[in-house]
């Protein structure tokens, strides 16, 4: 069934226009999928990864990080829906601080990088179908941001989901958008050779690329590690940073025993009796930001010397054809992540970073710390200021605080104070009040309730 399987969903993609390096790539991932592949990554077949480089270590010149920036594309990963916190539109247009979104902040620390060193330092967004259109209306409001002739975003692409049971196309006729699915990040790499944008930026004197997700606001382009990855000549780059308690499911680097070649583990190529070995953070104590830099030429030789297929890690990642009802139609979306990358490059290497490069928001509890008094955002640079250090632990109940409306509905008056926080437990419904302030530890318990305006839980 496997063969037949194949066909109908190649058949669907080309139907459906899908580009060809696209198609080949889902295609090899295909192959090894029916031929029983995983893709998990056994504790026992690698050592844990220090990084190479720290940041810290790192000294350049102002006209060193000006002639690096000047080089390189800011290239934004902003295909995703926020479905899991409720979302119906792209996450990036969630409001994280007072009025501005993710995108708006993104666009504003872009814009005034430019403004301080001169550069031109092109924002590339790769959208997906479902964020295009929301995403270009609202960067129609920064009438600066283009450069040149270089786009504002292009479209990563789309592929069947598959059946578990015999991996033919879902059929899903309640709604026929749910028998699709993103690729996974991975898919930047064929997306911007088919889009033409990698012939673009090349042809534009463009040599370096500087990757991030769209929900970290951390990830600013910096001059200084702009300046070291040019003078280091790796064709490929990966931030880690600490792990701390919040990160406990991140991914992070390794190195693979057979080969000695980093590789990028993450949970689901990880086998659920070896999670307590992922999570361990005196094994594995540095998280991968999902922050890269590449060098541009190495890549556009690496894909025409490949047809267009850079065969990364396979992700089998289990789903339901409609996530909201898990008692849907099991199917498995092929995945890769564009951090798998880093095992194709010879001379990869990765650099130690602080978390203030890293500031994801992946649930309620990331966004809350986002939205309290733990950050500020410059109003000149708009980066991300933590105003202490470490940042709290957040843990709200998924029931209550998981969905983005739910979780709005109970900070009415905005975020609590958590300045003076170590951790808040919340394990009820509890709505909050005004001007509520958190001191130390504090748990919630199950029984729920109201936090009244002003006041002050904990010891003060």
């Amino acid at each position: 069934m496997s063969e037949q399987g194949r066909r109908q969903a190649i058949e669907r993609m080309t139907g459906a226009g899908v580009d060809r390096p696209a198609v080949d790539t889902f295609a090899a991932h295909y192959d090894k999928l029916a031929g029983g592949a995983t893709g998990l990554i056994a504790e026992a077949d690698v050592s844990p990864a220090e990084p190479d480089v720290r940041l810290t270590d790192v000294h350049v010149g102002e006209e060193e990080a000006r002639a690096a920036l000047d080089r390189t594309v800011v290239i934004t990963l902003n295909g995703g829906l926020g479905t899991s916190m409720g979302l119906a539109g792209p996450k990036s247009l969630l409001p994280v601080h007072e009025d501005l979104t993710f995108l708006d902040v993104t666009v504003r620390q872009v814009l005034a990088l430019r403004a301080e060193h001169g550069v031109r330092l092109p924002l590339v967004l790769m959208d997906s179908f479902s964020t295009q259109g929301a995403t270009l209306e609202v960067l129609a409001r920064y009438p600066d941001l283009a450069v040149d002739d270089i786009p504002l975003d292009f479209l990563q692409s789309q592929e069947p989901k598959l059946r578990a049971d015999d991996l033919t196309p879902v059929d899903w006729p309640a709604d026929p958008r749910l028998e699709w699915c993103p690729p996974g990040h991975g898919d930047l790499y064929p997306s911007l050779l088919s889009s033409g944008i990698l012939r673009r930026l090349l042809d534009g004197g463009y040599r370096y690329a500087f990757v991030s997700n769209v929900d970290n606001l951390g990830a600013v382009p910096d001059g200084r590690l702009a300046a070291w990855f040019a003078a280091s000549g790796a064709g490929y780059a990966a931030e880690v940073c600490p792990r701390t308690e919040m990160d406990k499911k991140g991914g992070h680097l390794v190195r693979r025993l057979s080969d000695g070649r980093l590789v990028l583990r993450d949970t689901a190529q990880t086998a659920p009796e070896e999670l307590v070995h992922f999570m361990d953070a005196r094994k594995h104590p540095f998280v991968h930001t999902n922050n890269l830099w590449f060098d541009l030429e190495r890549l556009a030789a690496m894909l025409e010397e490949r047809g267009g297929v850079l065969e990364l890690p396979l992700i089998r990642n289990e789903k339901t054809v409609d996530p909201t009802d898990k008692g849907s139609t099991p199917v498995v979306q092929i995945e890769s992540a564009m951090g798998g990358a880093v095992e194709l490059f010879d001379d990869a290497v990765s650099v130690g970073v602080t978390r203030e490069r890293f500031v994801p928001v992946k649930t309620t509890n990331e966004l809350l710390l986002l939205r309290s008094d733990v950050y500020d955002v410059d109003p000149g640079t708009y980066r991300l200021t933590r105003t202490v250090d470490p940042a709290p632990v957040v843990d709200l109940t998924k029931e209550h605080y998981g969905m983005i409306a739910d979780f709005d509905a109970r900070f009415p008056r905005g975020a609590p104070s958590l300045v003076r926080t170590d951790r808040l437990e919340v394990r009820g419904d509890w709505t909050f009040g005004r001007e509520v302030t958190v001191h130390g530890t504090v748990v919630l318990g199950a029984e729920g309730g109201t936090v009244e305006d002003g006041a002050v839980l904990g010891e003060a």
